[in-house]
């Protein structure tokens, strides 16, 4: 896993309020972000964003 690429899409996830608009504005398929987003996290062994159907904040970790 390259730790500064999740960490780059999940700085970008956050600023734009979901993992779509993340997505979109990377130019990257969802998926993509998403699987770098969860890797990193399994990787810290914590959970970085709450997720809902609406949107997606970051947690206080």
């Amino acid at each position: 896993m390259d730790r500064l690429e999740a960490m780059s899409l999940f700085v970008a996830a956050v600023e734009a309020g979901s993992l779509s608009a993340a997505a979109r504005h990377l130019g990257m398929p969802l998926a993509t972000v998403s699987r770098k987003v969860s890797e990193l996290e399994r990787h810290l062994n914590t959970r970085l964003l709450n997720r809902s159907a609406r949107r997606l904040t970051p947690t206080d970790a």
